[in-house]
C-alpha cells in the first residue's frame, strides 16, 4: 500500500504511478488520502511505516516548506529516503483585466507607483502561491497586500470578480479563464517556458533568477532497503519515459523529472532551505 497526501493534480499523478507499480511488480498500490497539518499527518504516518518498500510518500513542495513552517516530530530530509522525481507543475503570475499592466516590468512599474494598493490573493498562508507571491514581490521590490483564501478556487474566484488584482496560480487551475480571456496572463513561474502556454515569457526574463513551480515525487521510510529503493526507482523512471504517461501529464501542464534518488533528495534539500528563507524572511505563519 502507498499512503499519500495528495489533492488535484497530485492525486491523479499518484494514482497513475501507483497503477504503474501494481502492474509493474505484482503487488496493489493504492492512493490512501490523509490531509492535514499541511501534510504533516501523511509524512508522519509513512515515516513510521514499516520500511519494505510497499509504503510511500508522494512528496512535495509543501513538505520542503514545513520544515520551517510547523514544528513536527520528525525531519523530511532525516527521516524521508527519496525515491525519484515526477513532474514538475509550472505557476501563472496572473492579474484582473482592471489592473494597467499587460507585462511584468509593467506590474512592477504600476505596484512600485502604487505602493500597497495591488491585493495579491493566495490560496493560504503559506500556500504555493503564498510562498511564490512572497518570492516575487522581494525580488521585484514591490510591495502588494497578501489577502489570504481558504483554498485555490475561493482566490481564483475573487481574482475573476476584481476583489482582488494579482494571483499565481496553477496552471491546470487557470487554464481556461486564461484562454477565455476572463484573467491575463503575464509570465509563467518556470525557468524555462510553458508547452501549454508557448507564446508566455517566464518571470525570470524580467526577474533574474525568479523560478518557483509545484513539484511532486515519491519518497520512503528512511531505513528502506538500497536494492528496493532503486527497484522503485527505474520502475518510477520507466514510467516517465512512457508516451501515454508523459501525455496525462501534460493534460495539466506537468512536466517529467525522471532521475536519480541523489538528484530528488538534492531538489528536496535546496527547496527546503529555498522556502525556508523566504517563509522567515516574510515571517509568514502557517494557517
Amino acid at each position: 500500500m502507498s499512503a499519500l497526501h495528495a489533492g488535484g493534480n497530485g492525486d491523479i499523478a499518484a494514482r497513475l504511478i501507483a497503477q504503474w507499480l501494481s502492474e509493474r511488480l505484482g503487488r496493489p498500490f493504492v492512493v490512501d488520502n490523509r490531509p492535514g497539518a499541511g501534510s504533516n499527518l501523511a509524512a508522519e504516518a509513512v515515516v513510521k511505516a514499516i520500511p519494505d518498500g510497499y509504503t510511500l510518500l508522494l512528496v512535495t513542495n509543501a513538505n520542503a516548506a514545513n520544515e520551517t513552517l510547523y514544528k513536527s516530530n520528525f525531519k523530511l530530509i532525516r527521516d524521508i529516503a527519496p525515491i525519484a522525481g515526477l513532474y514538475r507543475e509550472p505557476y501563472v503570475l496572473l492579474v484582473h483585466p482592471s489592473v494597467p499592466a499587460k507585462t511584468v516590468p509593467e506590474l512592477i512599474a504600476y505596484a512600485k507607483a502604487n505602493p500597497g494598493k495591488l491585493n495579491m490573493a493566495t490560496a493560504g498562508n503559506g500556500s504555493l502561491s503564498h510562498l511564490f507571491g512572497e518570492l516575487f514581490k522581494e525580488m521585484a521590490g514591490i510591495n502588494m497586500v497578501n489577502v489570504a483564501y481558504r483554498g485555490a478556487v475561493p482566490a481564483l474566484t475573487d481574482l475573476l470578480g476584481g476583489q482582488v488584482q494579482v494571483y499565481l496560480s496553477g496552471i491546470s487551475t487557470a487554464i481556461e479563464y486564461i484562454k477565455a480571456g476572463t484573467v491575463r496572463v503575464l509570465a509563467v513561474t518556470t525557468s524555462t517556458r510553458s508547452g501549454t502556454l508557448p507564446d508566455v515569457p517566464i518571470a525570470g526574463d524580467f526577474v533574474p533568477g525568479y523560478e518557483a513551480s509545484a513539484w511532486y515525487g515519491i519518497g520512503v521510510p528512511k531505513k528502506t532497503l538500497s536494492e528496493i529503493i532503486d527497484k522503485l526507482n527505474s520502475e518510477i523512471n520507466s514510467a516517465l519515459i512512457n508516451p501515454n504517461m508523459q501525455a496525462r501529464l501534460a493534460d495539466f501542464g506537468g512536466i517529467a523529472i525522471a532521475g536519480s534518488p541523489a538528484e530528488f533528495g538534492n531538489l528536496i534539500a535546496n527547496e527546503t532551505e529555498k522556502w525556508g528563507e523566504v517563509i522567515r524572511a516574510a515571517h509568514i505563519k502557517a494557517d
